[in-house]
């Protein structure tokens, strides 16, 4: 289902936005990440996939591959560990932390009776409990019903202490709510509520560091036209659409490209709030594949970016998401094969429902002159759920991977560098 989005504007950055997010600070933000020994210190590949662009019969797609940001293997390495470490420096006021030696636990003496919480469907959970050991605080994870043990298992191997409830991703955000009132710990979370906005406004700040290294590679220019023309973004509550779409808006300003917002059917609150006018729920059941998107209700401050500044909202199905993994994966001559996890999927699987329907593609302005750019946020962060959808083991693309660059003589990574 596509939803267009009659609040979008095509303006200059608002003043009252930038006062909460900004380039500056998104840089600032790259900087400190590249001081953890858990970020990669050269910018994720662009991928750019001709035969991709041939079957879909538009100018060219590129895909930012997120999955070797980190060995954490997601986007999510982004967010949490600078919400937490701008959190330390504002509950620790009279200390004066670098942060280059808060990320390597330096400071672990002063800060061990610190405790974070936050729920998580897996990744987010992931990177805060990884952050919070480098740098000495404690940490606990609430997990809902849905998420696997398998990715229980990877987020306790970061010292996590892990609380099981019934129920979906939103009722253990409910849950970690009232565990942090009871007990004085701090929650540290991707989504916004009433008089709560600090920390989900630093994660998203966290992923447009994203945003900092596409502007390098591709080379653009502040305040003129972008070198794609439409960008596919994930969904879940809206951070990470908030955290890159605001830093491009930002950068070309009244030019910025269209941004087309995809998720799950089942889940669908983005484009709930697109049709009601404000932060809305899903209708669906939220229990989707894409475990990351499975969300069920928009972040308000998230919002705040994305009503103004997303073009069109678009649901697909649990099966548009696999066969885009399938896709990717099996890769071709000119196409690398990419590892791209359930959520990582959902951009090229958008952009793919689209171009299946012709009425859909000119609605969005989607033609043989498009440049399309997509982010895959993850790889296999579940293994053995990557290799039951997509019938072949990361590790067995991953070996393609490797002989496809080998091989072929138009193998081209774009702006393999440091962002900074």
């Amino acid at each position: 289902m596509l939803t267009a989005n009659k609040r979008a504007v095509r303006s200059p950055y608002p003043a009252d936005l930038w006062r909460i997010m900004n380039i500056g600070r998104a840089r600032e933000s790259l900087a400190w990440l590249l001081q953890w020994n858990s970020i990669f210190r050269v910018a994720t590949p662009l991928y750019d996939l001709p035969a991709l662009a041939t079957r879909l019969q538009v100018a060219s797609v590129v895909l930012k591959d997120e999955s070797v940001r980190s060995p954490l293997g997601s986007f999510k390495a982004l967010g949490a560990p600078i919400a937490l470490a701008r959190l330390i420096l504002r509950l620790y006021p009279d200390q004066y932390f670098e942060s280059g030696r808060l990320f390597v636990g330096r400071y672990a003496d002063l800060i061990k009776d610190l405790t974070v919480i936050s729920a998580t469907d897996g990744n987010h959970g992931r990177a805060l409990a990884a952050a919070a050991q480098a740098m000495g605080c404690r940490c606990v994870i609430v997990l809902h019903g849905q998420v696997s043990a398998e990715r229980e298992y990877a987020i306790a191997a970061y010292d996590a202490e892990i609380i099981r409830i019934a129920g979906n991703y939103d009722d253990s955000v409910e849950q970690a709510a009232r565990l942090a009132e009871m007990s004085g710990w701090h929650v540290v979370s991707d989504t916004s509520y009433d008089g709560y906005e600090d920390v989900p406004r630093d994660v998203m700040q966290g992923y447009a560091a994203i945003a900092v290294e596409i502007v390098e590679q591709t080379e653009s220019q502040a305040n003129q036209a972008a070198p794609y023309t439409h960008v596919f973004l994930q969904g879940g509550v809206g951070g990470l659409a908030a955290g890159i779409g605001s830093y491009l808006w930002e950068f070309h300003g009244a030019h910025r490209p269209r941004f087309i917002v995809v998720e799950p059917e089942q889940a669908d609150c983005l484009l709930q709030s697109a049709r009601a006018g404000h932060a809305a729920d899903a209708t669906g059941s939220v229990d989707s594949v894409m475990a990351g998107l499975a969300c069920g209700k928009t972040s308000p401050l998230a919002w705040r970016f994305l009503e103004p500044c997303i073009d069109f909202f678009l649901t697909i199905t649990d099966a548009d998401a696999v066969a885009a993994m399938k896709a990717l994966a099996a890769g071709g001559e000119k196409d690398a094969p990419i590892i791209s996890g359930e959520s990582g999927a959902a951009g090229v699987a958008g952009l793919t429902a689209l171009r299946q329907d012709t009425r859909l593609s000119e609605a969005v302005g989607l033609d043989t002159n498009s440049r399309i750019l997509c982010v895959s946020t993850e790889g296999a962060t579940a293994p053995s759920v990557y290799r039951h959808l997509v019938g072949e083991t990361a590790e067995s693309v991953l070996k393609r991977q490797d002989a496809w660059k080998r091989s072929t003589s138009i193998w081209k990574l774009q702006g393999v560098k440091s962002a900074l």
